[in-house]
């Protein structure tokens, strides 16, 4: 069985790391792919894909990590057949967005969805999502503890203890984030 875990991982942090650990023990999942999505169709990103492609490798190197070209998980789901039946990771928040995405029903016939849940999580979100897709059996929970960190923050605020120490590592040699707007750490 194959994983398969995507994101734009600008950086990744404990919370992707949990979420891909969690996601091998609940499916029992042997090989994990990490897709580094060079030009996400869902957020713009400032930090090159090979830059975040060596911090994902970093953070993940038991795994797997590849760049992906496609900006939409379908069409990357369409070049590689070989995928069929994998599962696909993703935390509750992504989820809630899932029918925005493009055709998720034609991911659903490709792949089954993992989907992390924390304690607490409004399960009234999940189930909305749930109904408006055609093939709900396609997706599976999992729990995971909560990880209160966002990508987003660690660029603006860089906390070492919130990325894996060899993410901080590459971010302190490189001097990664600083000179962003509200950038607050001292890597």
């Amino acid at each position: 069985m194959t994983g398969l875990y995507g994101g734009a991982f600008d950086p990744p942090h404990r919370g992707h790391v949990e979420l891909a650990r969690r996601g091998k023990e609940a499916f029992g999942i042997p090989r994990l792919l990490v897709l580094v999505a060079a030009a996400p169709g869902h957020k713009q990103v400032t930090t090159p894909p090979e830059v975040r492609l060596e911090l994902a490798r970093a953070a993940f190197p038991e795994d797997e990590v590849v760049l992906d070209d496609h900006a939409r998980t379908i069409d990357l789901l369409r070049d590689h057949p070989e995928w069929e039946d994998a599962v696909f990771l993703v935390g509750a928040d992504e989820f809630c967005d899932f029918l925005s995405w493009k055709e998720p029903d034609g991911i659903l016939a490709r792949v089954r969805l993992g989907v992390a849940t924390r304690p607490g999580f409004p399960q009234e979100r999940l189930s909305g999502v749930l109904e408006g897709l055609a093939a709900p059996e396609r997706v599976s929970f999992f729990d995971m503890q909560p990880t209160p960190v966002a990508s987003r923050e660690l660029r603006t605020a860089f906390v070492e203890g919130d990325v894996p120490p060899a993410v901080a590592e590459i971010i302190r040699r490189d001097g990664l984030y600083r000179g962003r707007p509200g950038y607050t750490g001292a890597a």
